[in-house]
């Protein structure tokens, strides 16, 4: 359609042309300038004509006066251009002191002032150069303030002074006048100086902002809660940050683990176990079921009874096999907890988990010698090497039968098609 648009423009002057012409050759004016004893006489035509070649000889005459000082700002303007370049090219590769020297002459041309000082005072703080970093980052706040203090605030978290950084950003967070990364920064930082409240409340903006994205924000957010829940002193205390979270936010393995760990501290673990035992009925986890069959309780034989109920849906998952062990274990059924360790590590023999709790079945039921050689691989697979399969490990792992029924109740073949009439 541009080309359509252009012929229709060169139309529309051309009419507008012919009308103007029509309508000044009937009456073309006339303009009469006299001035110490001089005489200019000409028509409208002739004196704007005359105007619009005076402009434009004015204007070269200026384009030229201005050449020598335009060639010298453009020259400058390259340079500082290419130096910018240079000094974050060796950023990125490392070379923190050749980056500080080039981004400060970069610095000297005044658009680039205010960037060039503030990656410069990165550089210097990776070379350890506290004072310099300071004064590059004062220099870069008179230009961009806000930037200079966000950069500040991650140095001081950096170096291990988060109670810095967050007194550093408290004025601008009180008022809501945080950039996103200074929200970053203030999450970051109040986890740092173990102040899990302040990083909560500091996480709605952030996530109003969308700067980290929907997965860094949603890990950055399993953390601030997790730590909210490890901060809690007693049962009461638990439940009421537990009850105060979204179900969405409860459903998160990190915080689940987190709120495991929280109630095995503050004597509260049977309401941790049906959350775990929700969970996972509507989302299978193998770190979920670590975490179940570690939860300290008083009555490990209920949780191996519901875990046994998953074998139906899950008979060959390694996980819940190793789980099925540990809670065996506890419960003082050392014999299953061997047969349950003995098919996890034949479906998984890389298991450093299940090497170790077959040892302790193992020693329980007096073979040391087997004891010692479960650690012993789950030494060498914690090293990175593989384990010791021996001949008698490799036992069946068929899929056990489980009975299956058709919509009227007649048993069948798993994965037998139902038949219809």
């Amino acid at each position: 359609m541009k080309p359509w648009r252009w012929l229709l423009g060169l139309i529309v002057v051309a009419l507008l042309g012919a009308l103007a012409w029509n309508w000044l050759a009937a009456d073309p004016g006339y303009v009469l300038i006299r001035i110490r004893g001089w005489r200019i006489e000409a028509t409208v035509v002739g004196a704007l004509l005359v105007l619009v070649a005076l402009w434009i000889v004015v204007a070269i005459a200026w384009w030229l006066l201005r050449w020598p000082f335009g060639a010298l700002s453009r020259r400058n303007r390259r340079v500082s251009r290419a130096r910018l370049s240079d000094g974050l090219i060796a950023m990125a590769e490392g070379r923190n002191a050749e980056a500080g020297r080039a981004l400060e002459r970069a610095a000297m041309h005044a658009p680039l002032r205010a960037p060039a000082l503030l990656v410069a005072a990165e550089a210097a703080h990776r070379r350890g150069e506290a004072s310099r970093a300071l004064e590059l980052l004062n220099a870069a706040g008179q230009d961009a303030p806000q930037a200079a203090r966000m950069v500040r605030a991650r140095m001081l978290r950096n170096e291990g002074k988060p109670g810095d950084a967050l007194a550093l950003l408290s004025t601008e967070a009180d008022a809501g006048r945080l950039p996103p990364s200074g929200w970053h920064e203030l999450v970051l930082s109040a986890l740092d100086a173990n102040q899990p409240r302040r990083a909560r409340i500091a996480l709605e903006p952030l996530r109003r902002s969308n700067a980290l994205g929907a997965r860094g924000y949603s890990a950055l957010e399993a953390r601030v809660l997790a730590a909210n829940l490890a901060a809690a002193t007693d049962a009461a205390s638990l439940q009421e940050a537990w009850n105060g979270y979204p179900r969405a936010q409860r459903q998160a393995p990190e915080v689940l683990l987190a709120y495991a760990a929280a109630a095995a501290r503050t004597g509260s673990v049977s309401t941790a176990m049906d959350e775990f035992e929700a969970a996972l009925r509507r989302e299978w986890s193998p770190s979920l079921l670590k975490a179940y069959a570690e939860l300290d309780d008083e009555h490990p034989p209920v949780r191996l009874r519901v875990a046994e109920g998953w074998l139906a849906a899950h008979p060959n998952d390694a996980a819940l096999l190793v789980a099925l062990g540990r809670l065996a274990l506890r419960a003082g059924q050392p014999l299953k907890a061997r047969d349950s360790l003995r098919r996890a590590l034949a479906l998984e023999p890389q298991d450093a988990a299940g090497w170790e709790t077959l040892g302790e079945a193992q020693n329980v039921l007096g073979d040391h010698a087997e004891a010692l050689r479960g650690y012993a691989n789950a030494l060498r697979i914690a090293r990175g090497q593989p384990a010791v399969v021996e001949a008698r490990d490799r036992i069946d792992t068929g899929v056990l039968a489980v009975e299956e029924r058709d919509q009227h109740g007649v048993p069948r073949l798993p994965d037998q098609p139902a038949q219809t009439r």
